[in-house]
Formats: structure tokens, C-alpha cells, sequence
């Protein structure tokens, strides 16, 4: 017998279960679709990413690799019915248009007589398993991480797989179009590896404290890798002890987990807010809001800390977590714009956008999310940058125009008055007032 394993975000042969099941079937073709919105969604540095990856995957199954144009509902039955399968293996997706896609695609392969196979998740724990006693889902993070801590994850064994041979029907590696951008860190499931143990053995112990310097490298740097399957969560789990900061990383994996389980619940808060109260905040969305979002997209906003973030991710595909929470608030409560912009933004310049952590984590700084009273927290760039980056290193890095600014300054480089530097531009908004703003239109909504 034949079997397709399809690939989407498991893109590795260790502790796979898609690729498992597959090989218990027969000889196994190894199969990537080209999907319109993986092609039209994302930006050229995440498409490189994701080009290395495969090439190293071609690479591991012998050059097995098959890549197929979407969408997927047609390309598979026809696939399977040029190469005789009788089955597609997958691990599931669990947000919202790969559910709807996964739906469509399983209807058309039983009707071509061919049995879609969910196999695996790429969570440890799958969306929509972690509930109160009650059976309803948890909306807030410290219950669910306590419960989650409870359940069980199985690892698979290695499979020993004999790959089937049809290269010969493979549109190439590129895809349509083909791409000129260079990878911005390995993609192999060996580089994987090499950066986590590397990295575990020398930085794992500082975890909690480290991971909220941005010039650091404080962080595994594998969120990419988590993306696409590279490697699994539950790989990681089981390298984990229980010293701190163990304890503090593996709470990380799971805020990934609890995102994904809260948008599997409420599949709508992908684009809406999760909280309905805050659908009468009123935002800015006319032609001079815009004009500032453009501002801010060139990471060009006169905050250090925000254009170094920003500029980071338009360089390499990624960037700092704390980082992330400190750009998000300045274009929420700062710029009073909507975090779907932002969202959006990120999604299409980050290697690792995940829609579920991605929008959510959105959700969380602009308050309308699951925290339960976040929209208070209102990020200062000035001091956020100086407890952060406290000698400047992230900011000179990214912003070269201020290279030379001293570290009293280089967080409010504008208190240099003449001796500013005139190629980096002035604040864009004044934070005191915008922040008076924020809370403001937050009273004018819940009356607090």
C-alpha cells in the first residue's frame, strides 16, 4: 500500500506522529501543498524560512520530498490517485481556516475513496483537552497551566519508513514564483537541536531573568522552529528538569498551548475582541491614523526601543518578546490605532507569526483579550527601554543613528536638544498625554 503524509507544521522525522502512522500503511510520499494564503500571507523572510526547512526535509528522506500546487481540497485526491493511496496522514490544525480547510479536503478524499488520518497535534496537549470540572474552557492562564501541568503527552517512536519514489511529479522546491530571500537562521531539525542544547546548557538556568533582555541572547530562539514543527513541544518538555528556570520556560510552551486552546474555543476572536465591551473603544482610523501607522511600520516613531523592535523584526524575521509587548502597546494606547493593524503587520514580517499566540498576544496588551484587567498596564518606551536595555546595546544595534549617543541619553535621545542626532526623528506623539488619552477612552467605555 501507498499512504501521503502530508505535510503542514511537522516538518521532521523524529517523534512524529503523522509520519508513524503513515509508514504503518506502506511505502510513504512525503507531500507539501503550496496554499494560496501560505504563499500571499507572509513575507519574503518567512518564505525563505520555510524553503530551508523543507530543503533539509527533501534532504533527510532521500530527496523524497513531493511538493503539489493547492488548494489543497483538489491537489490531494488527484495526488492519491497518481500514486495509488489510500489514505493521507496529518497532524491536525487546529485554527480556524486549516479546520475549514482540513474539513473540505476530508470530504473530497472520501469521495475519491481515501481516508484522511489525524494522527498527531502539534501541541502537547490538544486544543479543547484542558477543561474545568465542569467541561467548559479555561479563559484565564494560571488555572489552565495548573490543569494542563496534569494531563499526560505520549511521545511517538521513530518510524522506520520506506519512502516511495515519485519526484517526477513535483512542481520544485520553490514553488510558484520562486523566492531570493536567504533564511534568516537554520531551519534544519538538526540546527534545532544543536541551538537548544547549545543554548539550554549555558543560558537555560537564567531563563527568567534573562528572557526580558532584549540584548541578550537570552531566549532559545526556536519559536520559529515550533512554528513549522521542526521540532515538537513535547520534545522540549521531556528535556526539561525542575530548576527555575526549567520551570519558568516550560510555563512559556505553555501560554503557546493556552492561546491555541482559547482560539479552537472561540474561533471568532482570530480578527474580534474577545471581550465585547471593548468594541465601543473608540480608535483611530482615518487617513492621518494611517499615516502615522506607516510611521510606526518603518520603525520610525522616535521611541529608541520601539523603532529598534520594529526594525529588528523588518531585518531578520523576529523579534524580542518583551520587545514585542512594548511595540504593541505603543500602537494601542499610544498611537490609539487598532490592534488588528498591528496583528496584521506582524503576521505578514515574522517568521515565527503564529495566528493563535500572534493575535491573542495582541489581544492581551490592547486589553481586549483574556487578562482580566490589562488596559491599565500602559507601556512607557522611555522606561521599559531603560530597565531592559539599561546601556542601550538592543537600541545601537538596530538604530544605527544613534550608534554614538551616550547611555544616559540613548532612551530619550530628544533631552539632547541641539545635540541630538539630526538623522533620527523626533517623538511622534508625547507618551504622558497619550497615555491620559488611552485611559480616557477606557473610562468613556466601562465608566472606571
Amino acid at each position: 500500500m501507498t499512504a501521503v503524509w502530508w505535510i503542514r507544521r511537522d516538518m521532521r522525522l523524529a517523534d512524529n506522529g503523522a509520519l508513524v502512522s503513515a509508514a504503518a500503511r506502506g511505502a510513504v510520499v512525503p507531500l507539501f501543498v503550496w496554499e494560496d494564503n501560505l504563499l500571499a500571507a507572509a513575507g519574503e523572510i518567512r518564505r525563505a524560512f520555510v524553503f530551508e526547512a523543507l530543503r533539509s526535509l527533501d534532504s533527510a528522506t532521500g530527496g523524497r520530498l513531493v511538493y503539489r500546487v493547492g488548494p489543497a481540497v483538489d491537489a490531494l485526491p488527484e495526488f492519491c490517485r497518481l500514486v495509488g493511496a489510500d489514505s493521507v496522514h496529518i497532524t491536525e490544525d487546529f485554527a480556524p481556516w486549516g479546520r475549514a480547510r482540513d474539513r473540505r479536503v476530508e470530504r473530497a478524499l472520501s469521495g475519491a475513496g481515501v481516508e484522511l488520518v489525524r494522527a498527531d497535534t502539534p501541541y502537547a496537549i490538544a486544543p479543547g483537552t484542558v477543561r474545568k470540572d465542569d467541561g467548559t474552557p479555561l479563559r484565564v492562564f494560571t488555572p489552565f497551566y495548573k490543569r494542563w501541568l496534569t494531563h499526560e503527552w505520549r511521545s511517538h517512536p521513530d518510524a522506520d519508513v520506506g519512502f516511495a519514489d515519485h519526484g517526477d511529479l513535483s512542481v520544485g522546491p520553490r514553488g510558484p514564483g520562486g523566492w531570493s530571500a536567504v533564511s534568516p537562521q537554520p531551519a534544519s531539525e538538526a540546527a534545532a537541536w544543536d541551538r537548544f542544547e547549545s543554548w539550554s546548557e549555558r543560558a537555560l538556568g537564567a531563563y527568567k531573568q534573562d528572557r526580558n533582555s532584549p540584548a541578550l541572547d537570552g531566549t532559545s530562539m526556536l519559536s520559529a522552529h515550533l512554528k513549522f514543527g521542526i521540532i515538537h513541544p513535547r520534545q522540549l518538555l521531556q528535556r526539561l528538569d525542575a530548576s527555575a528556570g526549567a520551570d519558568h520556560f516550560r510555563s512559556e510552551i505553555a501560554w503557546r498551548e493556552f492561546y491555541a486552546d482559547v482560539l479552537f474555543h472561540l474561533p471568532h476572536t482570530t480578527w474580534q475582541n474577545l471581550q465585547p465591551k471593548m468594541d465601543s473603544m473608540r480608535l483611530d482610523t482615518d487617513a492621518a491614523a494611517e499615516a502615522r501607522f506607516d510611521r510606526f511600520c518603518r520603525g520610525e516613531t522616535g521611541y529608541p526601543i520601539v523603532d529598534a523592535g520594529i526594525r529588528q523584526m523588518l531585518g531578520s524575521g523576529w523579534m524580542h518578546n518583551r520587545v514585542r509587548m512594548i511595540v504593541a502597546s505603543f500602537l494601542v494606547k499610544d498611537l490609539h490605532l487598532p490592534w488588528q493593524w498591528g496583528a496584521r503587520f506582524f503576521m505578514e514580517r515574522l517568521v515565527d507569526a503564529d495566528i493563535a499566540s500572534n493575535n491573542h498576544g495582541w489581544q492581551w496588551t490592547a486589553g481586549t483579550g483574556t487578562d482580566a484587567a490589562p488596559y491599565f498596564r500602559v507601556f512607557n518606551p522611555v522606561s521599559q527601554g531603560q530597565k531592559f536595555d539599561p546601556t542601550g546595546e538592543y537600541v545601537r544595534r538596530w538604530v544605527p543613528e544613534l550608534a554614538e549617543v551616550d547611555t544616559k541619553h540613548i532612551h530619550e535621545p530628544w533631552t539632547l536638544g541641539v545635540f541630538a542626532p539630526a538623522d533620527y526623528p523626533a517623538p511622534m506623539v508625547d507618551h504622558a498625554v497619550e497615555r491620559d488619552e488611552a485611559l480616557a477612552r477606557y473610562k468613556a467605555v466601562t465608566g472606571k
